[in-house]
């Protein structure tokens, strides 16, 4: 078997897919509108979605296959052997990795720069400053070279010492890089945004009285400088045990009133008392494995690298093929059940916000989510069962409406 035709026959049926569901959403923004969010648009607001949709859409599909195409150059041009100035396998990776790392930045980087400063500036979406968004960048291609070029070095050392001990030694350890990194988390989100307690007031009063009512304890709710970024709002539950934090947009502050945050707020806190954030850490750990098992049958099928025209085993090699052709040959049944978890986690979240008395305000505060940030309306059931974390928003707003009337009776 020859294995740089196995992978190029993998990373042709990845793009293959990535690319359909792109089309499959180009195509959706023909479905007719459901009935409960036909007021959400009007005519002008209708056609700016279809061309912001429009324009999203095909910005993704260029970036594609401008990867695609990166991905063909670095994985079968032979250049990557070029790249290997040391029998040193810890050096070895790291050049061949951080020039995979740093060209894979620059190209998403540019099409980073089309989508957030280009056409979210058309739309009035975008707040960010060349700075931002080219520090962001930076910081960003700067975790991801040291986080894996550490991770691969610990595969390495293990691997070298322990041999196929490396499948229960290394998933221990992606495990607990796992949870230190999400018990970590609100830590590394200050290296991009400003964090404030949220002030003293009515709203601060009504959250309050609404975790004490159920029981349910956070270091502190806090307030994200998301404007700087962008018009978009959103909240969200940090980190784990004595760090875990609920954290508001100010945008979110700024757009919704006092009932429909707190509403809002109620359905970050029906997450928090179903411990999603723990049940979706499982199926992280899954993934992890899975990458783990896929690295090490990578790892010592030694043909591989010859195949590549390396002169021996090069674990940055390794890691790059998992990345691109494995592990996402893998994605549509991870995204299908993680999905589908997923957004059962949020009817019921959902239903926490109508059993406190707040399903009215957030049925508003969810259309204004959507009106602001341009969502699809009626998204294809094909991308929504693949790729979508939460529900359409006719589908939760029907829910929550259903689960009104069934307390009315």
């Amino acid at each position: 078997m020859n294995y740089k035709v196995l992978a190029l026959i993998l990373l042709c049926l990845v793009f293959g897919y990535q690319m359909f569901l792109q089309v499959v959403s180009y195509l959706a923004q023909n479905n007719p509108v459901p009935e409960n969010v036909k007021d959400l648009y009007d005519a002008e607001t209708y056609g700016k979605w279809k061309a912001y949709h429009r324009e999203t859409c095909g910005i993704g599909i260029i970036s594609l296959i401008a990867s695609f195409l990166l991905y063909l150059v670095l994985l079968f041009s032979g250049l990557l052997p070029y790249l290997v100035f040391s029998e040193n396998p810890y050096l070895s990776m790291i050049s061949v990795l951080v020039v995979f790392l740093s060209l894979d930045a620059l190209v998403g980087g540019i099409f980073s720069y089309i989508y957030s400063m280009k056409i979210d500036e058309k739309y009035g979406f975008n707040k960010m400053t060349l700075r931002t968004f080219f520090a962001d960048q930076v910081k960003s291609w700067l975790v991801s070279v040291l986080m894996m070029a550490g991770l691969t070095s610990l595969f390495i050392l293990i691997y070298e010492k322990m041999g196929d001990w490396i499948l229960v030694l290394f998933s221990g350890v992606m495990i607990a890089f796992l949870f230190i990194v999400m018990f970590l988390y609100p830590f590394f989100s200050r290296l991009y945004n400003k964090f404030t307690p949220l002030e003293e007031g009515e709203l601060r009063e009504k959250l309050t009285a609404l975790l004490e009512k159920n029981g349910y304890h956070v270091k502190e709710i806090q307030v994200m400088d998301a404007s700087k970024r962008t018009t978009k709002s959103n909240a969200y539950f940090s980190g784990y045990g004595k760090t875990k934090t609920i954290v508001l947009y100010d945008t979110l502050l700024e757009s919704m009133s006092t009932e429909e945050i707190v509403a809002v707020f109620a359905h970050e806190l029906g997450h928090g008392l179903h411990k999603d954030m723990i049940k979706n850490s499982f199926l992280s750990i899954l993934q992890m494995v899975l990458l783990v098992v896929l690295a090490w049958l990578t790892v010592r099928t030694e043909r591989i690298y010859t195949d590549f025209g390396f002169a021996a085993r090069n674990y940055g090699l390794a890691l790059i093929l998992v990345m691109l052709a494995l592990l996402p040959l893998l994605d549509p049944v991870f995204s299908y059940v993680v999905g589908l978890v997923s957004r059962r986690a949020e009817y019921r979240a959902d239903e926490q916000a109508v059993r406190e008395g707040y399903g009215d305000a957030l049925v508003s505060a969810l259309k204004k989510l959507s009106k602001d940030s341009l969502a699809d309306l009626s998204p294809s059931p094909i991308e929504v069962a693949l790729t979508y974390s939460h529900p359409p928003i006719s589908q939760r707003i029907a829910a929550i409406q259903a689960l009104q009337e069934k307390a009315d009776r």
